[in-house]
């Protein structure tokens, strides 16, 4: 597992990390690019032009980055890093995870509630389950990992029930699905973010 909290796969194009010259699949990695002002932007969809620059999901690094000039060296000219750079990326990805969760609640393919929840894990129709980081551990832990598939504790009750259109979410399921895929390569990257910072990391089992 990458220490973005995310399973290698050797047929996936790889980047390396900037911080640690680790060489991994850039699914785990958070890419930058140099703006027009020489300013470091974040580039979390992997679309805006320019010569990437790659550094593993995790706050720390990315502080350590910004704070060693690491980014300067890498772009190979001088450059600025914002001093909230960390939050910039823990916000942004979590907004990427909430919209995604949003997107396949309105396809149809993910609940939340508890009984719900619970009812398409014994039906086997779950493929990840979420739960909020901070729902209770005793009422977390009565919920299973699918089969296969995968858990993430990384977003607020908060923000689930963003992406579920209510005010507060404990328990959220995924059917399998590309939406489901993009939701596990995004919510991975912010179980790494989060790691330090009351998070959990992906794949952990209650």
């Amino acid at each position: 597992m990458t220490r973005g909290g995310r399973d290698k796969a050797g047929d996936e194009p790889e980047r390396r990390c900037i911080v640690t010259g680790d060489v991994q699949p850039k699914a785990g990695l958070i890419r930058f690019v140099v703006g027009p002002e020489g300013i470091v932007v974040p580039d979390l969809a992997g679309k805006l032009p320019g010569r990437g620059i790659w550094v593993t999901a995790d706050r720390d690094l990315i502080r350590k980055a910004a704070a060693k000039g690491l980014f300067s060296r890498a772009a190979k000219a001088p450059v600025q890093a914002p001093e909230d750079l960390d939050e910039m990326v823990e916000r942004g990805q979590a907004k990427r995870v909430v919209e995604l969760v949003s997107l396949a609640r309105k396809a149809g393919g993910a609940v939340a509630g508890f009984e719900k929840v619970k009812g398409w894990l014994a039906d086997g129709k779950a493929r990840v389950l979420l739960q909020a980081s901070d729902g209770s551990e005793r009422g977390k832990g009565k919920l299973w990992t699918p089969e296969g598939g995968r858990w993430f504790g990384c977003l607020t009750s908060a923000e689930l029930g963003l992406a579920f259109g209510r005010d507060s979410v404990i328990h959220g399921a995924l059917a399998a699905g590309r939406l489901s895929a993009r939701v596990v390569e995004e919510a991975a990257k912010l179980s790494g973010l989060r790691a330090k910072n009351g998070g959990s990391a992906a794949g952990k089992e209650l």
